[in-house]
């Protein structure tokens, strides 16, 4: 028998066109294996049955969607994690599932090889391989568009010369990558950062003016650091993000206009749009201030860049990464309340904060009558803080 390439199948041309091109120039049999991260599009037996019409021996469909939300969506969460203070991450948590999914079909299906369709100008290679190699250093791997240097035009060629069954348009302007979590756009006239972006590039947000005289409130309900339910309903992290996307889309929430830092040394203008992931993450951060220790909560505020890092440059199943998940696991333990929050216009507005597990104390805080905090500490305290500053001070000013 043929040894088998496992591919990561989306449905779309360039990996279309890689089942018939890996089974040419190798001689190998391949399985193409598509994830369902709650994308939407295309039915997925649709996508199934077009890898099989392309020449694939086996097709599979896995519905990962709990599974994406519930162990990639929610550490996002929980990490606050925003690469570079903007990007929740949308396409890089992604990766790392797939990889876990591919590796379990090369092990079901007997492959040898497992395959991407990745540039070599992106980061997804890097979080594909690194993935593989950390999860089965043992399989080989085949990146035809990055290896071969295809062109978009090149792989409408193929198709075409080789009578691959797909549908392709040569004026697509814009290469785009979604699951619930999120949505990614990029390339054409977006890659001149003067362009601003077109009511086209957008499909998760609706223009933020169109219900300016509708505003939505809610209430988000966390548990542990866990979603659970919104305006009292209970919900499952996935019905969560995707009730979110939908009311938060409505008010334009989301859009994110980035030029970030690729892994690879260049930057690259990404449009984003993520509505129900920035206000999770936006009422989950909240959540923290109230009920965590100011200590614990500005070390978690430094580890928090470095785990967006990590996951952004593809080191999902590092040590570092691994660890870090334990302690913000710990830091979860009394991240439980309400957020009321208003979306309008595009914006995130919290208005409302409640928890038993709330460390503000009213009677310390206020102004009024009832201060029990008292302030003829104050004066002492400082002195003794502001010490070593008066110290130097008067070195440096020779006093």
């Amino acid at each position: 028998m043929a040894d088998r390439v496992v591919l990561a199948y989306s449905g779309g041309l360039d990996t279309s066109v890689a089942i018939s091109w890996i089974g040419k120039e190798t001689g190998n049999e391949v399985v193409a294996v598509a994830i369902d991260l709650g994308q939407g599009g295309e039915d997925m037996e649709v996508v199934r049955q077009r890898a099989l019409d392309c020449g694939a021996v086996e097709s599979v469909v896995v519905d990962a969607r709990d599974e994406f939300a519930d162990e990639y969506c929610l550490p996002t969460i929980q990490a606050n994690a925003l690469y570079m203070d903007r990007y929740p991450l949308v396409s890089a948590i992604s990766r790392p599932l797939i990889v876990k999914h591919l590796v379990e079909a090369a092990r079901a299906y007997a492959g040898t090889t497992v395959a991407h369709g990745c540039t070599g100008k992106g980061n997804d290679q890097v979080r594909f391989e690194v993935g593989f190699a950390s999860l089965a250093p043992d399989l080989d791997v085949i990146a035809p568009v990055r290896d071969y240097a295809w062109t978009r035009e090149k792989a409408i060629a193929f198709a075409e010369e080789n009578q691959i069954p797909i549908s392709v348009s040569k004026k697509s302007p814009f290469s785009i990558d979604q699951n619930v979590w999120g949505r990614a756009v990029e390339t054409g006239f977006l890659e001149d950062l003067w362009n601003a972006p077109t009511k086209d590039v957008y499909d998760y947000t609706q223009d933020p003016t169109v219900n300016w005289q509708a505003p939505d409130e809610l209430v988000v309900s966390f548990e542990a650091g866990r979603p659970v339910a919104i305006d009292g309903r209970p919900v499952s992290v996935l019905e969560a993000i995707q009730e979110l996307n939908r009311r938060a889309g409505a008010q334009g929430v989301g859009r994110l206009d980035v030029v970030e830092d690729r892994l690879v040394g260049i930057k690259s203008r990404e449009i984003y749009e993520a509505p129900g992931a920035m206000v999770l993450i936006n009422a989950h951060q909240e959540l923290e201030h109230v009920t965590q220790e100011r200590e614990l909560g500005r070390y978690k505020r430094q580890t928090e860049q470095r785990w967006s890092e990590l996951v952004y440059d593809g080191l999902w199943f590092s040590p570092l990464k691994v660890a870090l998940d334990k302690f913000i696991e710990k830091t979860q333990e009394r991240v439980s309340g309400d957020i009321r929050l208003v979306l309008h216009g595009g914006a995130i507005i919290v208005n409302g904060r409640r928890s038993n597990q709330s460390l503000y104390d009213f009677n310390l805080a206020t102004y009024d009558e009832g201060d029990t905090f008292d302030q003829s500490y104050a004066k002492g305290f400082v002195q003794i803080h502001g010490l070593s500053s008066k110290v130097a001070a008067k070195r440096d000013l020779g006093l």
